[in-house]
Parts: structure tokens; sequence; C-alpha cells
């Protein structure tokens, strides 16, 4: 699918879609459980029907996992399986089986897990026993997590070191918030956490799916490229790392407020800013568009893990900049945005990145003239109705 989206200004009411993050974690809890929890509850995405699917699968015994393009669906489910000792073959397509598991993988052999494979397709045997896992904090956060899933239903008390400083520290809190609701304990520790054994997760019935602070995003930094938004559905008490994005749409100069929702109003004041990404990596494209409606050098940095998401981020959002007729330079783990206050407009490659198409739409604010995003259906992964909500709000997108 191709869109043509045209120069437009954003503004009205919407409310957020549910979480990806929050669900993925809810559906396993809940699985884990002994129940599923119903899809009709929250916005419904590929990577959420992956982790669905998969975990019905489990239940009914199937031998075949299909993660879909999921990372988070693979590097959850690999140590529960383990843990739940069953023999299984997990798969996944795009650049889901070129994304690393090491050193999760290796951590998880040393425990009793046997594997066929480090990459997908990857067939599971052994159980995983209690013990010591050591894992780096620069690396995915769905390492941690996985393991903090998985360990609580081992026959005895393991402990997770973490060497260095964690990145994404509230990815694995909101991990903990929700086993806590499902009744598992973990114990933070000046080494990592401590996971005792022998748990059992209670079912939670009044656990309700959080608004996504990741995909409310794009349409907030529309609010602050000259439009006019108000979302509902947000929580800034939640452990979502996104909801970062509220307080760099004040630094860059909007008006924000809080009520009746998060507000953001475009000003005429927008600061070119030098952001850390490595808590909130999924702002990267996002906050590149929004930096080129500045005037001066904003810099992104922290950013090397982005090379191995659903594109090389820091060089498919470099090519989308530069495409639409602005300047960047790339770095191994930065990207400078050489801001000029709007762009021109022209074709930009989705390189099948969900968070790049939506990226493109919103550049759309600040182009002179059309953007032609291909590959546009790869928004699917995480918010299909993107451009139904784009266009609610005054956007014009079309289909080619």
């Amino acid at each position: 699918m191709d869109v043509t989206v045209a120069p437009s200004r954003l503004c009205g009411n919407i409310r957020a879609i549910s979480s990806k993050s929050h669900a993925h974690r809810l559906l396993i809890c809940s699985f884990l459980a002994g129940e599923f929890l119903p899809l009709d509850n929250m916005d419904v995405s590929a990577d959420i029907i992956a982790t669905h699917e998969a975990l019905k699968a489990l239940g009914n015994g199937e031998v075949s996992l299909d993660c879909g393009e999921s990372g988070s669906t693979l590097r959850f489910l690999l140590p529960v399986v383990t843990a739940l000792g069953v023999r299984t073959e997990l798969l996944g397509h795009g650049r889901l089986p070129e994304r690393p598991l090491s050193p999760l993988i290796e951590e998880l052999e040393k425990n009793g897990a046997v594997f066929s494979a480090h990459s997908l397709p990857i067939k599971t045997s052994g159980k995983l026993r209690a013990g010591d896992y050591t894992l780096p904090g620069n690396i995915s956060s769905q390492y941690i997590s996985g393991l903090l899933f998985a360990l609580p239903l081992l026959d005895g008390d393991s402990r997770i070191n973490i060497t260095g400083k964690i990145e994404s520290a509230a990815y694995i809190d909101l991990t903990i918030d929700a086993l806590k609701a499902f009744s598992i304990e973990i114990q933070k520790t000046p080494y990592g956490f401590l996971v005792p054994g022998n748990q059992k997760y209670k079912n939670n019935d009044d656990t309700a799916v959080q608004g996504d602070w990741s995909n409310a995003a794009f349409f907030l930094c529309a609010g602050a490229l000259g439009g006019d938004i108000t979302m509902t559905g947000l929580d800034l008490d939640c452990s979502q790392s996104d909801k970062a994005i509220f307080k760099l749409l004040s630094q860059f100069g909007a008006e924000i407020s809080t009520d009746n929702g998060i507000h953001v109003k475009g000003t005429n004041k927008r600061n070119p800013l030098k952001i850390d990404v490595s808590p909130c990596p999924d702002l990267f494209p996002v906050l590149a568009v929004t930096a080129c409606g500045a005037k001066g050098d904003t810099m992104l940095h922290n950013a090397a893990r982005l090379r191995i998401k659903e594109s090389d981020r820091i060089a498919s959002t470099a090519h989308m900049i530069r495409s639409l007729g602005g300047e960047v330079t790339e770095g191994d783990d930065y990207l400078i945005i050489h801001g000029t206050g709007s762009l021109k407009g022209g074709t930009v490659d989705s390189f099948n990145d969900h968070r790049i198409a939506m990226a493109a739409a919103i550049a759309a604010c600040i182009c002179d003239g059309n953007v032609t995003i291909k590959g546009a259906q790869a928004i699917n992964k995480s918010y299909p109705k993107f451009f139904e909500d784009y266009n609610s709000l005054g956007g014009k997108s079309d289909v080619i």
C-alpha cells in the first residue's frame, strides 16, 4: 500500500490507542494465570496478534509458534517456553530472524535450555533451571523482561545480574508492574533482580491495557508542529518510557497542558535540542521529523540499538528526511538534524517499518508539497487505524 499525504495542520481531540507494550505483557501474564485476555479489550495490531496466536498455540500443545515480526513476542516467549519445559519451534518473518538473541540465549543454555540454533527458526527442548543469569544493561530490555516472566515458574530462587547501566529501564518497570498485578513478586537488588521461585500467576480481572504513549507521540508531535491536539486515555504516572515526549515537546517550545487530556499546541518558538534516546528509542523517527521543524541542529544520540529494529532506524530515518529535502549527519549511534523549519516533500520508503511510515506522515505537516509513503502498510504492525485517525484530525492522506 502506498499513501500520498498532502500538507495539512492536524487539530482536534483523539483518544490514544491501547499500549502494545502493555498488552504483550498482560497477554502473557493472563496466559500463565490459566486464562486468555480477550483481544476485544485492546486495540489489535499485527504484533499483538502474533503474541495472542503464539500463546493460543502453546496452550493447545501445538509444536510451532509463529512470532510474526514481533521482537517482543520472540524475546518474551523464548524463556517462557523453556521454563515450561515445552518442546516447540519458534518461527518469525521480516527482519525478525536477523535480530539478535545473544546473550539471552546463551544464558538460557547455561541453565538447562537446549536450542537447535541461535537464530530463527529455533527448536527448543530441555527445561530451564533456577540459578544465576547475567546480562549487560545496555542491551534490549526485552531480554530481562523475558526472564522476569519465566523465572518465577521455576522450583528455586534465581538472580538476574545486570552489568553496567540499564537502558530502557522503564520497560522493565512496566513488566514488573504487570507481574505484580498477577501476584508475582520481583525484588530489585543492587546487582539487578532476585526472583523467588515456585510462584503462581493469579488472574486479575480488573487489569486494563494502558493508553499508548509510543503511538500517541506521533499526533502529539503534529500538535507541536503547528497543530492543536488533545489526546485522552494517557497516564503520566505510568511506567511507559515514551511518556518522555511530554517534557521533550515542552522543551521544543510547544504549549502543553493536562486539562481534559494531554494538550499540545504549536507556537512560533521551536528549539533545537540534544536528546539521549536510550531511554525512549521508539521516539527516534518522530523526534527527528519534529526537529526538522526547528531552525538549527538537533542531535539524537545513544541510538546504536536502533540499527537492529524493524529497519536500521538511524539509516532509514536519515533516508526519510533526505528524501523530503532535509539535511542530516549520520553517525554510528547518532543523527544530527540540520533543521530549517520546513521540508519540501517527496517520496519516502517505509523500509517496512511502522514508525518510519507514521513519522513520514507527520512530516507532511511541515512540507511544502505532498509526501508519498511507499509500503505504508507497515503501520499494521502497531497502529492499523493510523491514517483513519490522521484524517479525522484534518489530515489529507489517500491510498494510491
